[in-house]
């Protein structure tokens, strides 16, 4: 038994020993992946290491003011800020830091991209209370996500996979122009919309940089203004350029797009069409009430660019028109409000205030009756004059139109003489008007991707109810507005935007 023990103690230790020696010996280093350049796709692309997919990171940090106005890149043109008193902020400030991924992969069925886009945002806040007009109200801090100390919001503005000629994702419309509503500017004006939507897209190449696309868009968010029941309008809803109930129905169909492009060395030239459904919800409450049936909208647009004027190297105009009906927001874009209320002084006997009014939809209807579409059209155009390759300078324009028909005008104009007390009556009132910006900016590069900009933009709100016209308005508790007379006018802004970028 002792020589069996010491057998086995005896070969444990040498397989220990073994185990020690083995561990001594040198092994050899896994090689190391270097990040290798991609140039397949343009400067700045690398490959992931380990695969054959090439990605490329940019981005840039923004700071902003804007002085003359409470909202970032647009007018005072409604709520506290189109009040222009005590309640208003007179500036207001941004910053925002943008982070972009892009991956391609190259395979058998071409080229495989993903492309996403995110922000985080910080914006200045506002106040809000009922003033010193009789309701005494608590003045509080906005509770906006992007208004809070040490906060801020989170904005998606690209999400999407690009394979074999298809883009399914959170895309730029391919109604829209490549420059939307900044032909050379960065406050907003009207004209299709930059704003990324969810789409289904097939997009042909002809090759010598012709292109035609056709999609399908969500609608909902972006491409939908209002579908008023002018039934359900209300005094204090008509004072704010709200011409009734909002009374827009679930989604039944995509916004349909078509687009054709030549993009070439001299510039570009675009035509895009577009069909949107207007689908109401009920009359009333219920759905005993009954419902309007759906009606749909169009838009069309065309576009040019022209590059290299020879005005100097890399001068551009850019120019879009585009015409609608039931589809207003292929001109009122979304990041333009849709209804007006925008208040200043006035010479006329017994009036309070003057009050420029407006609203844009696009439908209205009464209970019991079809919806009736409405007519806006309107264009951009921008020139950009490079001084140096440090400097230059840009003067810009935008107008808009929107227009009722008859039986809308009656409907939108027995709400204004019932509840507003419209002094000239249904033959004085007028629901369309007219919008439009002109401006210009200077930007200064003293080195590559780093840009400072002072942008100055005039609005000019053209109502066309009749001279004269007053309506008495319910108290604005919200505005601090007295319930009394106001005078009906064309009414105006003058806006002053600062931005610094750094673009990477």
């Amino acid at each position: 038994m002792k020589v069996m023990k010491g057998i086995i103690l005896g070969s444990a230790a040498m397989f220990v020993g073994a185990g020690a020696q083995a561990a001594d010996l040198p092994v050899k280093a896994r090689a190391i992946e270097y990040v290798k350049i991609c140039s397949l796709y343009g400067a700045g692309f690398y490959y992931i290491p380990g695969t054959d997919t090439c990605i490329k990171l940019g981005g840039y940090l923004r700071a902003d003011a804007v002085l003359g106005s409470s909202s970032d890149f647009d007018f005072p043109s409604s709520g506290a800020p189109g009040a222009r008193n005590r309640l208003s902020n007179y500036y207001l400030t941004l910053a925002r830091q943008g982070l972009r991924i892009d991956t391609r992969t190259a395979t058998e069925w071409g080229v495989v991209r993903t492309y996403y886009e995110g922000v985080f945002t910080w914006r200045t806040g506002s106040y809000s209370g009922a003033g010193t007009t009789g309701v005494n109200g608590a003045t509080t801090y906005t509770a906006s996500p992007a208004a809070q100390i040490a906060g801020g919001s989170l904005g998606v503005y690209y999400a999407f996979i690009q394979f074999a000629g298809f883009t399914v994702g959170k895309a730029e419309s391919q109604f829209r122009t490549p420059w939307a509503q900044y032909p050379a500017n960065n406050l907003e004006l009207p004209g299709s919309g930059w704003d990324p939507v969810n789409q289904f897209t097939y997009t042909a190449d002809f090759g010598q940089g012709i292109t035609a696309s056709f999609s399908a868009q969500d609608q909902v968010q972006n491409y939908t203004t209002n579908i008023w029941n002018v039934s359900g309008a209300t005094a204090a809803g008509l004072a704010a350029g709200v011409y009734g109930a909002n009374d827009i129905g679930g989604s039944r169909a995509p916004d349909l797009v078509a687009m054709v492009r030549v993009d070439q060395a001299w510039g570009l030239f675009q035509a895009s069409v577009a069909a949107h459904d207007n689908h109401a919800a009920y009359y009333g409450a219920a759905e005993p009430t009954g419902h309007p049936g759906d009606k749909w909208g169009w838009a069309g647009q065309l576009a040019l660019s022209i590059k290299n004027i020879p005005t100097g190297a890399g001068d551009t105009i850019n120019l879009t028109g585009v015409y609608a009906n039931g589809a207003s927001r292929y001109v009122f874009q979304d990041y333009l409000s849709t209804s007006f209320a925008m208040y200043g002084g006035t010479g006329a006997a017994g009036a309070y205030q003057s009050l420029g009014l407006a609203g844009v939809a696009d439908s209205v209807f009464v209970t019991g009756a079809g919806q009736e579409l409405t007519t806006t059209y309107g264009f951009n155009g921008g020139y950009t004059h490079n001084w140096d390759p440090y400097w230059n300078t840009s003067i810009y324009g935008a107008w808009a139109a929107v227009r009722y028909n008859n039986t809308a005008k009656g409907y939108i104009c027995g709400a204004f003489v019932t509840s507003l007390a419209l002094s000239t009556g249904a033959a004085g009132c007028n629901p369309d008007f007219n919008y439009a910006v002109v401006g210009t900016k200077t930007s200064w590069t003293p080195i590559k991707n780093l840009a400072f900009t002072g942008e100055l933009a005039y609005l000019m709100l053209d109502q066309k109810y009749a001279g004269g016209s007053t309506v008495t308005l319910p108290l604005q508790s919200g505005i601090a507005k007295p319930a009394t007379v106001y005078e009906l006018k064309d009414q105006n802004s003058l806006v002053l935007l600062l931005r610094a970028q750094r673009n990477f």
